[in-house]
């Protein structure tokens, strides 16, 4: 079982060293569901990451239906974000998702401060990519 959004906010106010805070990010990708290696291909690489990321989206029912998301990553740190942007994002209503501001959450984490630009970049390229699967549910002719 993942971590909720609200459970990683609390763990990271008690870490307050950066490496407690970078263990606890890989901590949480390790605790990610297994990634189906036949669902690591191109068309779920989310492009502009450094290291090799892959989403799958799944879109339940409705004009504002519940998403859920999948994702990995190669790199051990990537992939303990990716489990914190689908602690995020995943299990919310389209429209939910289109309004969650992700760069707010990362500054309260105070992961804006310490990831690289690549890194930075990469999590943007995620970010969009959910967004843009949330906009194209929203706007599914049923």
């Amino acid at each position: 079982m993942t971590a909720s959004i609200d459970t990683i906010r609390d763990d990271f106010s008690f870490l307050e060293e950066w490496e407690d805070r970078y263990r606890y990010v890989i901590e949480l990708g390790e605790a990610l569901p297994p990634f189906p290696e036949s669902a690591q291909t191109d068309s779920n690489k989310v492009q502009g990451c450094v290291s090799q990321v892959w989403l799958v989206t799944h879109i339940g029912d409705g004009t504002d239906p519940v998403i859920h998301f999948q994702g990995t990553s190669d790199a051990h740190i990537v992939r303990g974000l990716v489990a914190i942007m689908l602690a995020l994002f995943s299990g919310h209503r389209a429209s939910e998702i289109t309004a969650i501001d992700a760069e707010a959450t990362l500054k309260e984490l105070g992961l804006n401060e310490h990831l690289s630009p690549q890194r930075a970049n990469g999590l943007r390229s995620m970010v969009k990519r959910i967004k843009r699967d949330a906009e194209a549910a929203l706007h599914q002719i049923a």
